[in-house]
């Protein structure tokens, strides 16, 4: 699978580094997805297809489970529905949110009914871009809740949008940042998963190169 790195792999799961830009699945007017370069790659070797057992956005890039087969995919369906899988994030936002830390209880509408959600966040960086007159922080994030476009709908409802958020976000900063910090991409990078209860596993991945001028640089 060309641009899609494979973190870790045996005979019950793949974990893979999704690109951002990549749609997790197929459907009308999309021509390349995650779940068909899977089956193309496992058919191709003449084994069974993985099934995804989480989602990412298609502009959200990082960490992603596959399951091998349908019993193990409802496995681990379970153990991310039962909390005994952890997913973290990061994301750089515009300002910094009142607390250092803290967790986002919102209620989400989903297709019109109200969900309780819970986002967990800790700023781990301040930083200024002065060319821009912006101050921004970086959020490490932990969900409670799996809704859907969840950490982009609360950060923004909080006053923090993640940079490069064309849904939720701040579509006059976006333009200046694009034509200013040639900003190319929704600052949000899912890190790490980690699973317990049984089936041991700790895997994390590099944020993309496209963050290394708010995390790397300018930072107070």
């Amino acid at each position: 699978m060309k641009n899609v790195e494979i973190l870790y792999e045996d005979d019950k799961i793949i974990v893979i580094n999704k690109p951002a830009g990549l749609a997790v699945q197929g459907g009308k007017g999309v021509k390349t997805s995650l779940d068909i370069l899977l089956a193309q790659k496992f058919r191709g070797e003449g084994k069974e297809a993985p099934l995804l057992v989480h989602r990412l956005d298609k502009d959200t890039s990082g960490v992603l489970l596959a399951a091998k087969g349908s019993e193990n995919a409802a496995r681990f369906s379970r153990f991310i529905n039962e909390k005994k899988a952890v997913k973290q994030y990061i994301a750089v936002c515009a300002g910094s949110p009142e607390k250092s830390e803290g967790v986002i209880t919102e209620d989400l509408l989903i297709r019109g009914i109200s969900k309780k959600s819970e986002t967990k966040y800790k700023v781990i960086k301040n930083g200024e871009l002065t060319a821009c007159n912006l101050d921004f922080s970086v959020l490490e994030i932990e969900l409670g809740t799996g809704r859907m476009h969840q950490i982009r709908r609360h950060l923004a409802m909080i006053g923090n949008p993640i940079l490069g958020d064309e849904k939720y976000g701040d579509f006059a900063l976006n333009k200046k940042l694009r034509k200013e910090a040639g900003l190319k991409r929704l600052l949000l990078h899912a890190s790490r998963i980690i699973l317990k209860n049984g089936y041991n596993l700790n895997i994390n991945t590099n944020l993309p190169d496209y963050f290394d001028l708010y995390i790397q640089k300018n930072s107070k």
